[in-house]
C-alpha cells in the first residue's frame, strides 16, 4: 500500500487507545465523549471510530453530514456539538442524533418536529453557542416543559481552560452553581459535560458525568507538560519524487526567496500546499526527516511540491520515505513545532491535512 501513495497518513491504533486509556484513567467513571469531528481532526473518521468503539461510550461531531457518515460506523449515541440549520432539525430527529441547542426557539423548533433528545448548552464564556448563563435557569425549565424534548445533558464550553487558569476555575464554579440550580428546580436524569483536553489534564476534579475528549485522543496535548503522557497517532509521510545537483548561485520555488550559496543536493518532494504543509512554513526554518535526518526545507512551499536539502544525507534516491511530520528514528518533528513555525495551533496542523493525503491504519 505504501509504495503507491505520494503522500500518506500512517495512522497508529495502538496510539489512539493508548491515549484513550491515559483519558479514562483521568475521569475515573464519568462517561467518555470521543470527538471525532473533522475527519477525526484530520486521522480519518471511520478508521478513527472503529479503533475507539470499545472506548467511547459516545462520539461528538460538528454537523449532521459528519452525523450521518459516523452512524455507518459505530451504534454509539451522537451528540453534535455544533447549530443545525432549519433545514437539519428533520434529520437530525429522524437519525436519533441528539443535537446541541442554545436558546429557547431552537428547542421550540425541534419539539415541532419530536421526539428529540437534546444537549442544553450554557454560554458561561465562550460566546459562540449556548443559552447566556442568567438566563439558563429559565429557559431550561421551559424547555424540560416541551412534551417533546427530552434532556440527554447539560454542557458549557471553556474558551482559555489552557491559558487562564484563573478564569477557569471561576467559570467551571459558576456552571456548578448553575447546574446545581437547574437540578434543585428541575430534577431528572440529564447528564452534565465541561471538560475537553485540556479541562481534563488540568482541571479534572470535578470531571460531571461526561468527558469531552478531543485533540488529547490523537496523542496532541494542549498543554506542553502533559505531552509525554500522550503518543501521537499520526506519521505524515511523502516521497521523493526529483533529486538534483543545484550549483552555486541558483534560485529555488517561487518568488526566488532562496538561492543556493554553494553546490546542493536538493530533492523535490510529492506533497505541497494542497495536501494541508502549510505555505506559512516557507522560510520559517522548517525541515523534514530523510533517512532519519532533518534536511532543511527550502524556499516556498508551493501546491504540490516542496525542495529540500540533502546534501548531508547518503544514498538518496527517488521513492525514499520522507517525514513531513511525526518519529524517524531518534528524530521528531511534532505537530506542535509545525504549528509554532507555521503561526498556527496544533488543531489547524492536523484537520487541514487533505483528502488526497491517504489515511493508512498501522
Amino acid at each position: 500500500m505504501k509504495e503507491s501513495n505520494r503522500c500518506w497518513a500512517e495512522i497508529d491504533r495502538a496510539a489512539l487507545r493508548h491515549n484513550a486509556k491515559v483519558v479514562r484513567d483521568r475521569i475515573g467513571s464519568a462517561e467518555m465523549l470521543a470527538v471525532v469531528k473533522a475527519n477525526a481532526y484530520g486521522h480519518g473518521l471511520n478508521g478513527v471510530a472503529e479503533t475507539l468503539a470499545e472506548d467511547a461510550q459516545l462520539f461528538g461531531v460538528a454537523n449532521v453530514a459528519e452525523a450521518i457518515a459516523l452512524r455507518e460506523v459505530v451504534p454509539h449515541p451522537i451528540v453534535i456539538l455544533g447549530p443545525a440549520t432549519p433545514e437539519e432539525r428533520p434529520i437530525i430527529v429522524e437519525h436519533g442524533f441528539i443535537p446541541t441547542i442554545s436558546s429557547l426557539e431552537e428547542a421550540e423548533a425541534f419539539n415541532r418536529l419530536g421526539p428529540a433528545t437534546i444537549n442544553f448548552k450554557i454560554d458561561t464564556g465562550m460566546g459562540r453557542m449556548g443559552v447566556v448563563e442568567h438566563e439558563a435557569v429559565d429557559v431550561f425549565k421551559r424547555v424540560s416543559a416541551f412534551p417533546n424534548i427530552n434532556i440527554h445533558s447539560i454542557s458549557t464550553h471553556m474558551p482559555v481552560s489552557n491559558e487562564d487558569e484563573e478564569y477557569t476555575r471561576d467559570q467551571l464554579l459558576r456552571f456548578q452553581r448553575a447546574l446545581e440550580k437547574i437540578r434543585a428546580e428541575v430534577p431528572g436524569t440529564y447528564k452534565a459535560h465541561v471538560l475537553q483536553s485540556a479541562g481534563m489534564l488540568a482541571f479534572n476534579s470535578p470531571t460531571f458525568d461526561i468527558v469531552r475528549a478531543g485533540i488529547i485522543l490523537y496523542g496532541i496535548s494542549p498543554l506542553p507538560e502533559f505531552q509525554s503522557l500522550l503518543k501521537p497517532a499520526m506519521t505524515w509521510k511523502t516521497r521523493i519524487s526529483l533529486v538534483r545537483e543545484m550549483p552555486e548561485g541558483r534560485s529555488i520555488s517561487y518568488g526566488r526567496t532562496f538561492i543556493t550559496p554553494h553546490t546542493m543536493r536538493v530533492a523535490t518532494l510529492s506533497a505541497g500546499y494542497a495536501d494541508g504543509y502549510p505555505w506559512q512554513l516557507s522560510n520559517r526554518g522548517a525541515a523534514v526527516l530523510v533517512r532519519g535526518q532533518s534536511c532543511a526545507l527550502l524556499g516556498r512551499v508551493t501546491m504540490d511540491l516542496i525542495l529540500i536539502n540533502v546534501s548531508q544525507v547518503n544514498d538518496v534516491r527517488v521513492g525514499d520515505e520522507v517525514v513531513l511530520m511525526g518519529r524517524d528514528g531518534t528524530e521528531e518533528i511534532s505537530c506542535s513545532e509545525l504549528a509554532e513555525k507555521a503561526g498556527t495551533i496544533p488543531w489547524e496542523i492536523v484537520t487541514r491535512i487533505g483528502p488526497r493525503v491517504r489515511r493508512v491504519y498501522v
